[in-house]
């Protein structure tokens, strides 16, 4: 930095084209909910004050046209498969896609006995993080909403290796 140093003006920054779109990406993940079931109230509890989503740059948007996260909680049944599906088509490009709890992963309870519930939403749409539990608590959707934007940062863009 010896030779830079005092040549450029102060708050200048040095980085990639790749390493800025990525922060600017996980940084402004705006998701929208799809619970269904017990773990949407832990849904709603990470974004309430307490544990305040706001503050990793995820806020809630009610519509699919302007989300590139979509956070499915719960069971989701054969009957509810296409609508989101459709939603997730909606859903402008790069898109994200986080499994909140056992029945959205798995089944859940109902994997063995049930005709109609969907044996995880990985089968319609492609997941990116999956957040074990039953339900599982805030602080495991705000631990996979971490990985999900550590995933996002170690994508290549524009340079392929």
């Amino acid at each position: 930095m010896g030779v830079l140093e005092n040549s450029l003006p102060p708050n200048m920054l040095f980085t990639t084209v790749d390493k800025f779109l990525n922060w600017s990406k996980k940084s402004s993940l705006w998701y929208m909910l799809f619970a269904t079931a017990c773990c949407g109230i832990e849904l709603m509890q990470a974004g309430a004050s307490r544990y305040d989503l706001d503050r990793f740059g995820s806020v809630f948007r009610a519509t699919p046209r302007q989300s590139d996260l979509i956070i499915v909680a719960g069971t989701i049944t054969h009957k509810m498969a296409d609508r989101v599906k459709k939603l997730y088509d909606q859903m402008p490009s790069p898109k994200y896609v986080i499994a909140m709890g056992s029945c959205a992963n798995t089944g859940g309870p109902f994997f063995k006995d049930s005709y109609s519930v969907l044996k995880g939403v990985d089968q319609i749409i492609p997941v990116d993080v999956y957040v074990p539990g039953c339900p599982p608590r805030p602080e495991a959707l705000i631990d996979g909403i971490i990985k999900l934007q550590q995933k996002i940062m170690e994508k290549k863009n524009l340079v392929k290796s």
